[in-house]
């Protein structure tokens, strides 16, 4: 029942096709560049541009992807003009979708999520209609093979301010407040250990199983979701069995 996990999403991310890859490039370098021009270029007091320096890592973004996009948030005009939303709703078997929007033209981005959640059997709903069902946390996620020991690593990361861990089939996951990023970054950071993603995200409070079509419905939503090009981030309490 873990197959819209964390861990699911970034393994499918990393085995997709070239042009998908391409629009994730394009979108961690749009965050990186709106995190430098809002916050400066130094990410250790620049919390937002931290987190995006770490999915650009995550995801094998090259260096000089990296570099254009900082400079570009270091510059002038470009960027100043792109709005941030949250637009809510809802999706097959009535599970619950958020999607951070980063967009220069509010109108069609409205109007194409609201296409999406329509075609594949879902409805786009007011503000704060599902927001409740979330909480901000802090998510690590460390592969088995990079460090195995698990009882160490609990002891490394509950000691350092983690609320939870999990040991799933070949990933431990570390959730905390987001206040605890920074230590638990330290402390795993201190002993060489290696996240495969950090992140402070949108962590659902329950989920909902799905199987079957309506399985199948969800899983394209959040993939036409994630594609569209003003859709920086998507979150549901959608789980699905692995398949």
């Amino acid at each position: 029942m873990s197959g819209h996990s964390k861990w699911a999403n970034i393994k499918r991310k990393k085995g997709a096709n070239d042009a998908i890859r391409g629009k994730l490039t394009t979108k961690i370098g749009r965050e990186i560049t709106i995190a430098v021009r809002m916050g400066g270029s130094d990410p250790t007091g620049n919390m937002r541009l931290k987190l995006a320096l770490s999915k650009a890592k995550a995801n094998n973004i090259p260096k000089d992807n990296i570099q254009r996009a900082i400079q570009k948030g270091l510059g002038a005009s470009e960027g100043n003009n792109y709005e941030e939303l949250v637009y809510e709703g809802y999706g097959p078997g009535g599970t619950a979708v958020m999607c951070d929007i980063l967009t220069d033209n509010r109108n069609r981005s409205a109007a194409d999520i609201r296409h999406l959640f329509s075609k594949y059997g879902g409805n786009l709903g007011e503000t704060g209609c599902v927001a409740w069902m979330f909480k901000q946390k802090a998510v690590f996620l460390v592969e088995k093979e990079a460090f195995d020991d698990e009882d160490e690593l609990m002891t490394i990361v509950l000691d350092a301010g983690a609320e939870d861990f999990k040991a799933e089939e070949d990933v431990f996951e570390i959730s905390a407040e987001p206040s605890e990023y920074d230590a638990i970054e330290a402390a795993l950071a201190e002993r060489n250990i290696e996240t495969a993603s950090a992140e402070i995200t949108m962590v659902p409070d329950t989920t909902v199983h799905l199987a079957g079509a309506d399985a199948d419905k969800m899983q394209t939503l959040i993939d036409m979701l994630e594609e569209n090009d003003d859709v920086q981030n998507v979150y549901s309490n959608f789980e699905a069995e692995d398949e």
